[in-house]
């Protein structure tokens, strides 16, 4: 780029325009063009790091060689990546303010440096005092672990490029800036570069790097959306604040599966591991108590127990208001006008509120089966069965359809001591013995083996 040229980069795709102006032809985003002038310009490339220049390679060079990756010690973390950090990777990770992004990330560093390995944590928010209480309030202490309190590029890259670091994080990549664009930090252009920078250096000296990133009040990642296209993976670190679960899940992984969630619960000496969520999502949940269904749903290859809930008002004059958290909410309606049309139940005059417990997210269609009954519950003061869990498809015509993993399903509900499981009757082979199958084809015959009375 030349010196002293300026350019119009859109904030949401990253194209660059020739001048300014409301919406982005691209993709459709009002007021995302900014105004960048470059003041230098920057042609190192990935082998400007190990001094080799990159030159063809066969694909079938190294076929059958799995990434040798970094645990870092934490099983709940290592699950979403796939099995740890590979090498030379980059990491974004994103979340609320205040939902625990730099504990986890001190957590992790403080693991691979008890492990033996060197870490970088460069730490542009917060000076090397108030970093040093926050590891001794969470026992991170390690003489392997190295504080680095700087926003500069060009000294962070200094650093990294000296070698033997065993993983590179930084805190946050909104707080790093770069002489080569003259905006402030945080800009589409600063981000833009200064992730590039980082990934040259991650590429090149096979060091993994974690990137920390603000939301924007939208809930995603602040800066250009190019920033997830290029990096290797983004997780999202969610949760209520004011409550203490917290769930580290994938959107983007190109080294393993974005099914997979990782739990952990927030406490005054950190994140701690949640190794069996469905003993938590079930701890609090009311026996005897019309509204309430238990779900057996899959979170990659881990089956979880979810508590669906819901509320069905009186019937009254006016609009019904229809509340969904924690489920589809297109699928919810989709389901109340089958409960209507084929169960005969009426709820158009009425206010239905659905929820799953624990602030969960679920997003299979195996989970129809347990939201109707939970509706039906509720609308019939009628509790679902003691000891029952649910789970299927239901379909248009009111038929309950076949979902996967019906047996992981089911052997997850026998394990925490239901003695049945109402599913598909084209999932009822692959019950294991013991689960207490209840197998049905239609949601009317479900209702009624499924609910008490």
């Amino acid at each position: 780029m030349a010196r002293g040229r300026t350019r119009y980069v859109c904030a949401e795709c990253g194209a660059v325009h020739p001048g300014w102006m409301g919406r982005c032809p691209e993709c459709g985003a009002w007021n995302t063009i900014e105004e960048e002038v470059a003041t230098a310009a920057d042609s190192r490339s990935m082998a400007s790091v190990t001094g080799v220049a990159a030159a063809p390679r066969p694909v079938t060079e190294g076929a059958g060689e799995a990434p040798e990756r970094l645990a870092t010690g934490l099983a709940e973390f290592d699950r979403v990546l796939g099995g740890g950090i590979v090498p030379g990777s980059i990491t974004l990770v994103g979340g609320d303010p205040g939902i625990g992004k730099s504990t986890l990330m001190l957590q992790v560093s403080h693991q691979v440096a008890r492990d033996g390995g060197r870490v970088l944590y460069v730490s542009g928010e917060e000076s090397f005092s108030q970093a040093r209480m926050r590891a001794d309030r969470l026992g991170a202490l390690d003489p392997n672990l190295l504080l680095y309190t700087e926003t500069s590029m060009d000294a962070v890259a200094g650093q990294i490029e000296k070698g033997g670091w065993c993983l590179v994080v930084a805190d946050s990549i909104q707080s790093m800036h770069t002489p080569a664009m003259p905006s402030a930090p945080g800009s589409v252009g600063q981000v833009r570069e200064c992730a590039a920078e980082y990934m040259r250096l991650a590429k090149g000296m096979q060091t993994p790097v974690m990137l920390v990133g603000h939301v924007t009040k939208d809930g995603v990642i602040a800066g250009p959306r190019l920033l997830e296209h290029m990096v290797d993976t983004v997780l999202y670190f969610e949760g209520e604040g004011r409550q203490s679960l917290r769930i580290l899940r994938a959107v983007k992984n190109r080294f393993g599966s974005t099914n997979e969630i990782g739990v952990f619960e927030m406490r005054e000496t950190g994140l701690h591991e949640v190794l069996d969520p469905s003993a938590l999502f079930l701890g609090e949940r009311p026996k005897g108590v019309s509204g309430s269904a238990v779900l057996p749903g899959m979170e990659g290859t881990r089956p979880v127990l979810v508590e669906v809930q819901a509320l069905v008002g009186e019937p009254h004059a006016g609009s019904p208001r229809r509340a969904v958290s924690g489920v589809n909410p297109g699928r919810v309606s989709l389901l109340l006008a089958v409960l209507e049309k084929r169960a005969g139940l009426r709820l158009c005059d009425r206010d239905v509120f659905v929820n799953v417990a624990g602030g969960v997210k679920v997003d299979e269609p195996a989970a129809d089966l347990a939201v109707a009954l939970a509706v039906a519950s509720s609308c019939l003061e009628r509790p679902v069965r003691e000891g029952m869990a649910a789970f299927g498809e239901v379909g248009l015509a009111g038929e309950v359809r076949a979902v996967d993993a019906a047996r992981q399903r089911a052997a997850e509900a026998a394990k925490f001591g239901f003695e049945s499981c109402m599913l598909p009757r084209g999932c009822a082979a692959d019950a294991p013995p013991g689960a207490g199958a209840v197998a049905v084809a239609r949601l009317t015959e479900a209702i009624r083996l499924g609910l008490e009375g």
